[in-house]
């Protein structure tokens, strides 16, 4: 929510205004703007981290991304078409779309492609599977079968779908900052995850993330305007001075001697944050294009690549349906059936960012569920995200500037907006077992399994059963029975696969 409390006119002032509903929504253009930066500096480590997914991993020509053949050769060209498609979709999205929603290359379909996918074939016939996705569900929006789905789904179920994406995110950020980490394979237990690298909090960036995450609280309690902009600010300036005092170095330093890994447990997760040496660097555009529609047909097969193409498109579809659920309940944006007003034009630019991804060789793009940052900043319409847009195609030319933030310093500002979103979790009527059941298996699934689809899928295949179960047929929309029997065949993958001899 807003921590403004002001109370704008809701005439519109000027064109501007009247074009993005600026003040009819109940929000002004400076909280759009600080909407938008914080939407920008909560999830502009794609740019980073993109690169470290898709742009170190070999196809099955043993090439990287761009037909090369050394490692991290690739990485400068990910980081520039990452911010570009990033920025062109941004602004679509806030232009056409009129949300606050930013889109980005999104994590976990980004490794789907690099470990599912590529090593299989080329890297282009990977990108071409991603654009052929993205194809069909732009067909999917058009034909409005996305947009009937959306408003196929319970009231319950999407507040659920809101409130696990808040877990979901709130996970990650403390995963992002070490702050909870993996317990090694080696340590002889079944406990999967612990607090810091021992099981207790070391390390300077700890207690640079501690401090951040207390810091932004005590901001968003006092109802401080800019709460969260300022967290991530503040945060990576102590964290500056800290790396510039302790000289702590990078979580990972890259292959010793050996050939392994040289990991320092207590140093910097992702970037160490300190002034890099060039300051602004011309953007290399190669890879844009580099994509093989059917390639993949005759690599993998004509079943495979279809397979391949289901897989994607069903983690994209239900993955952003989840973030405008959860985004747009977070900014009461909805309305009082649960939907988004005017939810096709947000469906269609994400759909075209899927195509667009795949074109650009840098994964499927997606709406991000860190624009929840933005909006818990006030953002309320698209012009937050043409300022997130437009900072994005900045950052093509000044990416050594984005490596500033480390993990530490960004990723209090998502615990902060997972509470938030945790919030909701009071419209669900918990008395009600046919939906109460399905919304805790969303909830719960989702930072359990470390998927947003995993989550809405498993609350829609339990909905569906619990109500065919107790004959409450007529309660189930015929298009539930279509989506509970997708996500099975989803979660049944690897079996047909196996059935149909598919490697």
């Amino acid at each position: 929510m807003s921590t403004d409390t002001a109370k704008p006119d809701k005439q519109p002032v000027n064109g501007l205004d009247r074009y993005f509903k600026i003040s009819e929504r109940g929000s002004t253009v400076a909280r759009e703007l600080r909407g938008g930066l914080a939407t920008f500096f909560t999830m502009a480590y794609i740019v980073v981290l993109n690169p470290l997914i898709i742009g170190t991993v070999a196809d099955g020509d043993d090439q990287f991304l761009g037909d090369l053949t050394t490692p991290g050769a690739a990485i400068p060209l990910v980081a520039a078409a990452t911010a570009l498609i990033a920025g062109l979709l941004t602004i679509a999205m806030g232009v056409v779309g009129r949300y606050p929603f930013a889109m980005a290359t999104g994590l976990g379909l980004n490794a789907v492609v690099a470990f599912g996918i590529a090593g299989g074939m080329s890297w282009e016939d990977a990108m071409g599977i991603v654009v052929l996705e993205g194809l069909v569900i732009v067909v999917l929006v058009l034909t409005g079968f996305r947009v009937a789905v959306f408003h196929a789904i319970p009231a319950g179920l999407k507040t659920a779908i809101a409130v696990g994406i808040g877990l979901f995110i709130a996970l990650i950020g403390f995963v992002d900052a070490g702050f909870v980490r993996r317990i090694p394979d080696a340590a002889g237990t079944t406990v999967p995850v612990q607090l810091g690298a021992t099981g207790s909090l070391s390390g300077w960036p700890t207690l640079v993330f501690v401090v951040g995450l207390l810091g932004t609280v005590l901001l968003v309690a006092r109802r401080v305007k800019g709460a969260i902009l300022i967290g991530i600010v503040a945060t990576t300036v102590f964290a500056i001075v800290v790396e510039w005092l302790a000289d702590v170095g990078p979580f990972n330093s890259g292959p010793g001697p050996d050939g392994k890994p040289v990991i320092n447990p207590d140093g910097w997760q992702l970037n160490v944050p300190k002034l890099p040496d060039d300051v602004v660097g011309g953007p290399d555009l190669g890879l844009l294009g580099e994509f093989s529609l059917f390639g993949s047909f005759e690599r993998a097969g004509v079943v495979a690549a279809l397979l391949f193409v289901f897989t994607v498109m069903l983690a994209d579809f239900f993955d952003t349906m989840g973030t405008v659920v959860g985004v747009g309940a977070e900014g009461e944006l909805l309305d009082e059936k649960g939907d988004l007003p005017g939810v096709r034009n947000v469906l269609l630019v994400d759909s075209v960012g899927a195509a667009a991804g795949g074109a650009g060789s840098v994964s499927s793009n997606t709406t991000y569920i860190e624009s929840a940052a933005g909006v818990a900043e006030g953002a309320r319409t698209g012009l937050a995200s043409v300022v997130t847009g437009a900072l994005f195609l900045v950052a093509m030319f000044f990416a050594p500037l984005v490596t500033i933030v480390p993990f530490e310093a960004a990723t209090p500002a998502l615990v902060v907006v997972g509470f938030l979103m945790m919030t909701q979790i009071r419209h669900i009527d918990f008395g009600d077992h046919d939906i109460a059941i399905p919304a805790f298996l969303t909830i719960v699934l989702m930072p359990f399994s470390y998927s947003i689809t995993v989550g809405i899928g498993a609350g829609f295949v339990s909905y569906v059963a619990i109500k065919a179960a107790r004959r409450r047929f007529a309660e189930i929309h015929p298009l539930m029975w279509l989506i509970a029997a997708l996500f099975v065949l989803y979660f049944a993958l690897d079996p047909v696969k196996e059935l149909l001899n598919v490697t």
